[in-house]
This record gives C-alpha cells, structure tokens and sequence, in this order.
C-alpha cells in the first residue's frame, strides 16, 4: 500500500505505525488518519503480527493532535479538516480501530502528546514514555474538545477530578507526572526508549494471542459505552466547528495570539 503521512513497517511479529510529520509536530490532518487506518487494518488481519507500536517521527513530538492549518482550510458553511466524517477526518474510526484490534497497541511517546496525541495514548492498550515525553490537553484553548475516549475514557485511567483539570486547565504533564496519574506504564530515559517498547513487545509476543485477544476483548466491554457517548458527542462536535466560538480559536492559534472566546457584548439602551 502507498502511505503519504506515515511510515509502516513490520517485522518479526511487530508492525509500527510512524506518523511522518515532524515539520508539524507531528500533527494528523485527514489523510494521516486515513493511513493510519490503513495500516491498522493491514496489522490487524496479518496473522504474522502480534503487536502494534504507534510512534511520532523525530525527537520532539509523539503527536500534536489535529493540524490546525487543515483544520482552518474549510469553508464558514463546512468548519472541519476538509476530508470524510463528521468533523473532516474519520479519528473516531481510529480510536475505534485501535480499540477493536485483536491485538496490544503500544504507544511510544517521545516528546509532545498534545491534544489528540494525547488522546491516542489514552487510547492505546500501553503507553511507554521517554522522560522528555510531555502530556496535556489543548483543545478549549484552540475551539476543539475530544467528547468520547479522550474524555470519559481519561476519567477512568487517571480519575474523574484529575481528568476534569487536564480538560478544563489544559496544563502540560511531564512524563513523571502522567506516570504517577496513571496515563502511562512506563518511562524510561530517552535513549532507552525504542529498546523498552521492543522487550514489552517481546514479551507480549511470548505469550498466548487468543489469551490475550480475550483478556483485552474483556477489558474493552467493561467500557464500551463510551462509544456510544463519543457518537453523540461528534455530532455536537461537527455543530461546534461551525460556530464563531470554534473559528476564534482555530484563527487565534494560527494567528499566534491568545483567542477571545468571551467578545464584550454590545450595552442594551
């Protein structure tokens, strides 16, 4: 298959699904999420494949979530990313996708897991973090909100009032931090990285597959409503990119300045 915004490697019972964009921070647009389906799918139905690693290209970035600059390339009558589904890219088919795999998903965080960087690593089955790696939200400063798995999803990784402030504040998280909150599994020293994930890879390969396909099928029902609340809240999402609310916020960041979501109304005579 001809990838354009990731690289896809598998070898010896390992596929890796690298966003190639580190120019952006690694951020998806639609056709990055596209090719992550792609390969998602690929993995999940190669009968030789027993663990996936999403990674980010580069040192500085797993993922930065949504790039703006695709975001903003829509017109007022349809705000989104410009390609298919509700806000013009299909990232809940992703996070489906990573859900429904029969196999383990590893993220590997290198650096930025911001916005929906972050919300991938909530997502995956494991995340392993180098210590330079930095976690955290964006989303209501920028005019955009993840309204399923990055959202009641956190809550039950890291608690209710933790993932209230990550949302409400949109704080940064060193890699300590997001290990101690329960976000992440693993950190370890940044030149240490690519040989931790392999030899949790290793490890996962040694084991049983249909155990474990179990055990994680298992674990997503308990949580499977969510999904439902992640349809729903696309719908309003899709509404949202729409509004002038949403636009300030996707103008601001581009512009560089601080979005004024809260305009001094006009004084009644």
């Amino acid at each position: 298959m001809a990838y354009h915004d990731i690289l896809y490697d598998k070898r010896d019972g390992v596929a890796t699904i690298t966003i190639n964009r580190p120019k952006v921070l690694n951020a998806f647009r639609a056709e990055t999420v596209e090719d992550m389906l792609k390969a998602m799918r690929d993995a999940d139905n190669d009968p030789d494949i027993g663990v996936i690693v999403l990674a980010g290209a580069g040192d500085r970035a797993f993922c930065s979530g949504g790039d703006n600059s695709a975001r903003s390339s829509g017109s007022e009558s349809e705000e989104g990313y410009g390609g298919r589904g509700l806000v013009g890219l299909p990232i809940e088919e992703l996070h489906s996708a990573i859900r429904d795999s029969r196999r383990p998903v590893i993220a590997k965080v290198q650096g930025y897991a911001i916005g929906g960087g972050n919300v991938l690593a909530t997502v995956c089955d494991l995340t392993i973090a180098s210590e330079k790696a930095v976690f955290g939200q964006v989303g209501p400063r920028v005019g955009s909100v993840d309204p399923g798995w990055g959202t009641a999803y956190l809550s039950r990784l890291v608690g209710e009032k933790r993932a209230r402030e990550i949302w409400f504040l949109c704080r940064r998280y060193t890699a300590a931090e997001a290990f101690q909150m329960g976000l992440v599994n693993k950190v370890v020293p940044a030149d240490k990285l690519d040989a931790e994930v392999e030899a949790w890879c290793q490890e996962i390969l040694a084991l049983s597959p249909t155990a474990i396909a179990i055990a994680k099928r298992s674990f997503n029902a308990d949580s499977e409503n969510i999904r439902g609340i992640g349809a729903l809240g696309f719908e309003a999402l899709a509404l949202y990119y729409n509004s002038d609310e949403a636009r300030e916020g996707t103008t601001a960041f581009l512009e560089k300045r601080r979005a004024n979501f809260r305009p001094k109304r006009k004084e009644r005579r």
